[in-house]
């Protein structure tokens, strides 16, 4: 159907004679060709649409258009035909120029009853993959134009298969995956493009596939112009919002962040959040790498409020160095909750072997980057009353004060803060049972140190604050406090601490001095100690004022009031069950359960009752260890039991729970002790296990 241009002013294009319709595959020969279909009202349009329409001089076609619009008019319109002159859907698929439509219910190889079979070389086929399905050419002009297509090819199908994965506006040219009936399967569709004669086919093709790929680069913009873009600015209007009258925001990676709402909110307290105002997060979340969590980023993106812009997109990278590089080499036992900082337990098997915890795997609970600090320059800074007199002191100094030692047991407020999580979620380290360890201690007390300075017990409420040398890069120092009572008191035997089992303290915890509080949560045993204070109000740090407290099950992060609540000091009655493992299989006949107990305030645990059917009934465990002191019972007690396991056993419920000397007692469940902080975690502990056949 070829033709050449018109031969002049007004004239139609000169036509070939229409050859004779041959007998189509699926008809038998001999039979006369069926009926033309009843026109479609929505197919047969596009043959419709398709028909002559005067655009040159005396009405004649457009002598580009007119070989597809006489053979468009001529084709037979219905639901099986109709050569599409522009983009159109139907049944919902994007359509070129000059296609020639086939139904997708059909298979792509076989012609319609109305329609003759092309040539293999005059037909491309675009197939379900993606792929372009080329025919065999021969000479030369082919090559050239089969090379024009592969190049066609790269720019349109990665476009084409962007398409049909995108469903985000309603256009009439987007590419839906299956048809628009009712049926459940998978529409495959099937353009095929032919041509009259070798000297238009290539024509042909390449026109179609510019067609159709201008098609797809059209949708292509409509969904990329229907998102919505997002607000860019740049890092000089960012530093102008740094202050709640201007707005809070701070950027991460190349996105903007709104955080004021968020402020006061924030675990760490305000003024943490306040540092990073105005400017980018990574410098605070390389120090603070808890922060780089999955939750985290997710909270974070609810207050996102654009972009930066492109000539600001850079990466933000540190100019100083890793503060976790010079961080001291761990035991490969130790179980890791987090790397920067480093917070680590000891495996519960490894846990009671020993009733003084051996010092690499002793609990190791960092919030900043461990400092590493020369003893021959050390110096403890004591500030004394107005009526007394300040101290440097070096170690030597410290060694001269009488030397206390006292076994201690360390307990992190988070222990077993796993299974409150298991509970609701809590914000927090996933301590298990190791959270808590053994040593004996060595110093000075810390009362004879705080008299050499002319401190004094008064009156009126005050509190001995404790600072570190481990700091933030704003220079903020890890802090906490105890009251001025406990701390005077050489009942109390609080220490400055320099040894650890017989040997200066490690890296990890402490070096060169500490603080021991005896019977008092670990977040007040300050480490690598520089400076101590006697003030009227206790420490004003964050891990004094906005964490180590414990709230009613009620109280979420919407409704959390700090101040209303005291800092923890001495902990609750404790027991966990070491061995066996939750899990294990032991054996029929006898089973050893071993585990630690122990209470806060230097109350003695007097007994743990062991039940191995959930608690419907108990059995007294035997205490291992050191004798308790009346009063002074700072340390664990390790128990254990030999308990028949009954007849017919598969599984048992073992739980622990322990009696202090005050007859306080574990709680059954976590539930009502559960805290959005996950702290006081003091439950009975349940370990449930197989019995082997």
């Amino acid at each position: 159907m070829a033709g050449t241009g018109p031969s002049g002013p007004g004239a139609g294009p000169r036509q070939r004679a229409r050859p004779a319709p041959r007998p189509s595959r699926l008809e038998p020969a001999g039979k006369p060709p069926r009926s033309p279909r009843t026109p479609n009202p929505i197919r047969g349009q596009g043959a419709n649409r398709g028909a002559a329409r005067p655009s040159g001089p005396g009405g004649a076609p457009h002598p580009v258009r007119s070989n597809k619009t006489a053979s468009a008019a001529s084709a037979p319109a219905g639901p099986g035909r109709g050569v599409c002159p522009e983009p159109r859907v139907s049944r919902g698929w994007a359509v070129a120029p000059g296609a020639v439509l086939r139904p997708a219910s059909l298979p792509a190889q076989e012609p319609l009853r109305s329609e003759r079979p092309p040539p293999a070389r005059q037909v491309c086929h675009l197939s379900w993959s993606g792929r372009l399905l080329l025919p065999s050419l021969g000479h030369r002009a082919d090559r050239v134009r089969l090379s024009a297509t592969m190049l066609l090819q790269r720019a349109m199908i990665p476009r084409f298969r962007q398409a049909c994965r995108l469903k985000l506006v309603p256009s009439r040219f987007c590419i839906q995956a299956c048809s628009t009936n009712d049926s459940s399967q998978l529409q495959y569709p099937s353009l095929a493009f032919s041509g009259d004669n070798s000297s238009t086919k290539g024509w042909r093709v390449m026109g179609t596939l510019l067609g159709l790929g201008a098609v797809l680069a059209y949708h292509d913009h409509r969904c990329r112009a229907a998102q919505e873009s997002p607000h860019l600015y740049t890092r000089e209007e960012v530093r102008a919002h740094s202050s709640p009258e201007t707005r809070i925001w701070v950027t991460l990676g190349c996105e903007v962040f709104d955080v004021t709402e968020f402020v006061d909110l924030h675990p760490g307290g305000p003024s943490k959040l306040m540092l990073a105002a105005g400017g980018p997060l990574e410098p605070f979340w390389a120090l603070y790498a808890v922060h780089n969590q999955p939750h985290v980023r997710e909270l974070l993106a609810q207050y996102k409020v654009g972009e930066l812009s492109p000539e600001d997109k850079e990466p933000f990278t540190l100019k100083t160095s890793d503060p976790y590089s010079d961080d001291p080499v761990r035991h490969p036992a130790l179980k890791v909750n987090s790397q920067r900082p480093f917070n680590a337990e000891p495996p519960p098997e490894l846990l009671t072997e020993n009733y003084i915890t051996p010092n690499p795997i002793f609990f190791t609970r960092n919030h900043l980057p461990v400092p590493n600090l020369d003893p021959e320059t050390y110096r403890l800074h004591v500030v004394g009353p107005p009526e007394g007199q300040s101290l440097s002191l070096s170690l030597n100094d410290l060694y001269q004060f009488p030397k206390h030692e006292i076994t201690v047991t360390l307990q992190c407020a988070g222990n077993r803060r796993s299974e409150m999580t298991r509970f609701k979620e809590v914000k927090g380290l996933e301590w298990n049972t190791g959270a808590i360890s053994t040593a004996r201690w060595a110093g000075a007390r810390l009362c004879d140190v705080l008299a050499k300075a002319g401190h004094q017990l008064c009156e009126t409420e005050a509190h001995v604050c404790f600072e570190g040398l481990d700091s933030d890069p704003t220079g903020t120092a890890y802090g906490a406090s105890i009251p001025l009572a406990r701390a005077m008191d050489p009942e109390a035997e609080v220490l400055l601490a320099y040894e650890m089992n017989g040997q200066p303290l490690p890296r990890d915890h402490g070096f060169p001095v500490r603080v021991v509080v005896p019977g008092v949560v670990g977040a007040r045993h300050v480490k690598w100690l520089g400076k101590v204070s006697v003030e009227p109000e206790e420490s004003y740090s964050h891990w004094q004022r906005r964490d180590y407290k414990g709230f009613s099950p009620s109280v979420d992060w919407d409704t959390v009031d700090f101040d209303s609540a005291p800092s923890i000091q001495e902990l609750p009655v404790q027991s966990a069950i070491t061995e066996p493992k939750d899990g294990e299989t032991v054996q029929s006949g006898e089973v050893t359960i071993k585990g630690y107990a122990w209470s806060g305030g230097g109350r003695a645990v007097v007994r743990v009752d062991v039940s191995l059917d959930g608690g419907l009934t108990w059995q007294v465990a035997e205490l291992d260890g050191e004798e308790p002191r009346p009063r002074k019972a700072w340390a664990w007690r390790l128990w254990q039991l030999q308990a028949s396991v009954p007849a017919g056993k598969k599984e048992l419920n073992i739980v622990c729970k322990a009696v202090d000397d005050s007859y306080n007692v574990q709680p059954d469940t976590v539930a009502p002790i559960w805290n959005l902080r996950g702290v006081l975690s003091n439950a009975w502990h349940r370990v449930h296990v197989r019995v082997a056949p």
